[in-house]
């Protein structure tokens, strides 16, 4: 599926991925070259509006690290025209606060797996 989006934000996307905060680059770890159960994720992909910290096609999965400038109202109300958005072109978004990806490391990569259980039994035959 071809994902449309704001192509202004491209250079951001660009900008966000050479600047990325140490919770992203943690998670990529993990994320990077197909590591994650063989599927591909691509990091600060613009989707319509909005840029996703990561993002798998196949799955329909986004997962956003959230620091804290998200515990801001602002930030917070921009979150959710987010997430309701990739809700309603067929998304998934998992949500994980920095501070998990850094004291928690196994149990978000343990989050994602579940969410790529649960999306291999709709989906597999």
């Amino acid at each position: 599926m071809k994902i449309k989006y704001n192509p202004h934000l491209k250079e951001l996307a660009r900008q966000l991925r050479n600047n990325s905060t140490k919770s992203e680059i943690k998670l990529w770890t993990y994320l990077n070259r197909q590591q994650l159960d063989g599927y591909k994720f691509s990091r600060q992909k613009p989707i319509g509006d909005f840029i996703a910290d990561f993002y798998c096609n196949k799955l329909k999965l986004v997962i956003e690290i959230d620091g804290s400038s998200h515990d801001s109202i602002k930030v917070q109300k921009k979150d959710k025209l987010k997430e309701k958005y990739l809700h309603e072109i067929g998304f998934q978004v998992l949500r994980f606060r920095g501070y998990d990806v850094f004291n928690n490391i196994e149990g978000v990569v343990q989050s994602i797996r579940e969410c790529i259980l649960e999306f291999e039994k709709i989906h597999t035959p």
